[in-house]
């Protein structure tokens, strides 16, 4: 057990938190697990994202329209490997995580997590970009494409292993959805593109 967790060490009978340093190292950590999760999510990796989550790990989901709570629930690595194929219904999806708070406790942790999830779907005004003859020639009542916008709360649980902390369970909790219009749509950027050098980026 790394030093720092709670349990450690104990005062007059009780557990010592942790030092503040640990807590943040935890805040971090868990931050930067949602940031993988979008990650994968939007580069349609399914054995990534399964990665995130214990082996018995669960995403729940909603049965969107009919339902946005999260009543749909996808266990284990083969499930979870298999949920970004329902996204290639889409063109792109862009996952911007927002606000988060954590409550961590020894080796597990609870959070909430704030999420704007864009789904493009292109309508066929230009394809992947604009013509040539430029935007100016689109019909005006034509859009480029439609972005429904879901707004998540994300209800999480943790657990730290060995290799790091992971999910145990998380709950997307849709709040609402807008459609919006889409007016120019640029190139798709290319899953695993960070870190190449501008000349390796297709």
């Amino acid at each position: 057990m790394a030093a720092g967790r709670s349990g450690d060490s104990k005062e007059g009978g009780r557990e010592a938190p942790p030092p503040p340093t640990q807590v943040r190292q935890d805040e971090d950590s868990l931050r930067s697990l949602s940031v993988a999760y979008a990650t994968a999510v939007d580069g349609r990796d399914g054995v990534a994202l399964a990665s995130l989550f214990e082996v018995d790990g669960a995403l729940v989901v909603p049965d969107y329209p009919s339902d946005l709570r999260p009543v749909i629930v996808r266990a284990g690595r083969e499930a979870l490997e298999r949920i970004p194929d329902g996204l290639r219904r889409y063109d792109r999806t862009f996952h911007a995580v927002s606000n988060q708070s954590y409550v961590v406790d020894g080796d597990r942790a609870r959070g909430e997590v704030l999420c704007m999830a864009h789904h493009l779907s292109a309508t066929g005004a230009y394809g992947s970009s604009a013509p040539a003859d430029g935007p100016a020639h689109r019909p005006a009542d034509r859009p480029a494409g439609i972005d429904a916008v879901w707004f998540i709360r994300y209800l999480d649980a943790y657990h730290r292993s060995d290799s790091g902390w992971k999910f145990v369970r998380r709950e997307l909790h849709l709040q609402w959805v807008e459609e919006r219009p889409v007016k120019v749509l640029g190139a798709a950027g290319a899953a695993g593109a960070v870190g190449r050098a501008p000349s390796d980026q297709p």
